[in-house]
């Protein structure tokens, strides 16, 4: 499963690439897998403010529908048009061709709450090892 070095992650299989002020979100390689075929993706709106760990939007699948939370708090700078045409692009490139959005960054001390690709990489072995259940360190 691809973890890319840099991008930092959350628990709930969201990733973030910073690039100065700026972090471009996406999903997990782990998450495009598990939701199967992306159906439809409901993008946020450009200049919405999200906060750390709550929704930022949703995405459906053949499986079901679910939320994707904002690994950072900031504002929508940019979102993935092209996804509105090809949801599927997630399923295909989740970490180039088919990220979220771009938020500016409101709080950068917000990204010590996040997994970096080992401590992520990591949390998903122990994912494993629970059968898909929670790790005993939630």
């Amino acid at each position: 499963m691809e973890i890319i070095d840099h991008y930092l992650y959350t628990k709930e299989h969201e990733w973030v690439d910073i690039d100065g002020k700026v972090g471009t979100v996406g999903i997990t390689e782990y998450a495009q897998s598990a939701l199967g075929d992306i159906t439809f993706v409901e993008l946020p709106g450009s200049a919405d403010e999200v906060e750390q760990f709550e929704r930022l939007t949703s995405l459906e699948s053949v499986k079901s529908a679910s939320d994707i939370f904002s690994p950072i708090s900031g504002k929508v700078v940019e979102v993935n048009d092209k996804l509105t045409q090809d949801p599927g692009l997630i399923n295909r490139d989740c970490y180039e061709k088919g990220w979220i959005a771009k938020i500016k960054i409101s709080d950068e001390d917000e990204t010590s709450n996040l997994l970096t690709a080992d401590e992520y990489s990591n949390y998903l072995e122990s994912l494993d090892r629970n059968d898909g259940g929670e790790s005993a360190d939630e």
